[in-house]
């Protein structure tokens, strides 16, 4: 049941997150006199709305995104005033263009004429379009914010948790010691469960640096000095560290030899300040980027995961239904609402990254795709001042229908294929 209800309610801040993304789009684009007919959350067939002054407010049944019409987003065709009574082209290409440019211009009235969007200047057209993806940024930044400032993050920290007894290589099938098993360096060397590590080999660490500690040492070889502080008191210990086998800081499968000391750290809720939010959220930008990037070489591995059953990449992609998943299964886990709420936002936070760099992609559909050519039409148009020539008018963004239409059709293959592994195959991080 907790299971369900997580569910819905992380399925319901994902649609809050597209209407934020749309509001952006709606609020400016109305403050530059575009007239907007409709405000929806969703694909298909209407199942709600409401009306609003000139705008239609309204859920629809695909809940896989949503969007506003704005009027005159595809201009007449070059040398044309208007493209009511035009006959249609033939041809594959020339045909779609024309139907399109006629439903567009359809929509305007004749007092209407001049509340066009593909009359305003291009950088407000750039404006209108960013502001969607921008709005996304701003409530992951809040939400990052609410979630490091307020409640805090479980954080690894230099004062010791535990001191392993012997060396056990990490392709071990128990942590027990084996007969003969020599101590390990921390052990041998006397350190002691609340040990606060100060300093290794003279280079001071902060409480929360035990990533840049665990590098020191993997790095290190030989007997170093590390200075701890126990009970009130500093201590300087030198143990001799040995080469093993290690799990990979950055692959969990991927087994290294490196050096080894013996400790395991302390995992505390600490809250960050500020400058801990912009760098956790640059960090994030810059995950999701790569993640992006290398969304076409992952499509194999989700073949495999849906039709030859094999392991679904925890790394890989998810679709709403599997994120939504992973919010139902946070709810259900026996942890304090605290720390479930901080997942809850931080995992929302994280799809709003990612829904702001996708929707930057300079194809279209997507608000990229309008940015781009808002860009090149401001270049032309420069150029053609400079030069003392005629403005060459805006760009034809008819022209690239086809591609969106492409672009449509693979986004629908895409988002089946990862409905279908969500649900028979899902991405599991409780087990």
């Amino acid at each position: 049941m907790m299971t369900v209800l997580g569910i819905v309610i992380f399925f319901v801040g994902i649609l809050l997150s597209v209407a934020w993304h749309e509001l952006g789009h709606f609020t400016t684009a109305r403050w530059f006199g575009i007239k907007v007919p409709e405000f929806m959350v969703g694909f298909g067939r209407t199942i709600w709305s409401r009306k609003r002054g000139e705008t239609e407010f309204g859920l629809k049944a695909i809940p896989l995104g949503g969007y506003i019409r704005m009027i005159g987003m595809i201009p007449p065709a070059p040398g044309s005033g208007s493209t009511l009574g035009r006959t249609r082209r033939t041809g594959p290409f020339q045909g779609l263009m024309d139907d399109a440019r006629r439903q567009s211009a359809m929509d305007v009235r004749p007092e209407d004429a001049d509340r066009q969007f593909y009359l305003r200047a291009p950088w407000k057209r750039v404006v209108v379009m960013f502001a969607g993806p921008f709005m996304n940024l701003v409530l992951a930044v809040v939400l990052f914010a609410i979630v490091l400032m307020g409640f805090g993050v479980p954080t690894y920290t230099t004062t010791v948790s535990a001191v392993s007894e012997c060396v056990v290589p990490a392709t071990a099938t128990t942590t027990e010691c084996p007969p003969g098993a020599p101590l390990t360096p921390a052990a041998a060397a006397g350190f002691r469960a609340g040990d606060q590590i100060i300093a290794f080999n003279g280079r001071p660490y902060e409480q929360d640096d035990w990533r840049a500690l665990q590098e020191a040492i993997r790095a290190s070889s030989g007997t170093v000095t590390v200075t701890v502080e126990r009970d009130g008191r500093r201590l300087d210990l030198t143990p001799t560290l040995i080469t093993t086998q290690l799990r990979d800081l950055d692959d969990n499968e991927k087994i290294v030899d490196a050096s080894f000391l013996g400790l395991s750290p302390l995992n505390e809720v600490q809250r960050k300040d500020l400058p801990a939010v912009a760098g956790e959220i640059g960090e994030i930008i810059s995950r999701t980027g790569q993640a992006i990037v290398a969304l076409p070489a992952r499509v194999p591995a989700l073949f495999g995961a849906v039709f030859l059953g094999e392991e679904r990449d925890m790394d890989g992609p998810i679709g709403v239904v599997g994120v939504s998943r992973i919010g139902g299964e946070i709810l259900a886990q026996d942890i304090p609402v605290g720390q479930e709420i901080a997942f809850f936002l931080q995992l929302l936070a994280a799809v709003n990254i990612s829904l702001f760099l996708f929707n930057l992609l300079p194809i279209p559909p997507l608000d990229g795709g309008q940015i781009f050519p808002a860009l090149w039409e401001a270049v032309k148009k420069r150029i053609a001042r400079l030069r003392g020539r005629p403005d060459p008018g805006p760009v034809d963004v008819a022209k690239l229908l086809p591609v969106a239409y492409v672009v449509a059709l693979v986004f629908i293959a895409w988002s089946g294929l990862l409905l279908v592994a969500d649900v028979i195959n899902p991405v599991r991080l409780f087990q």
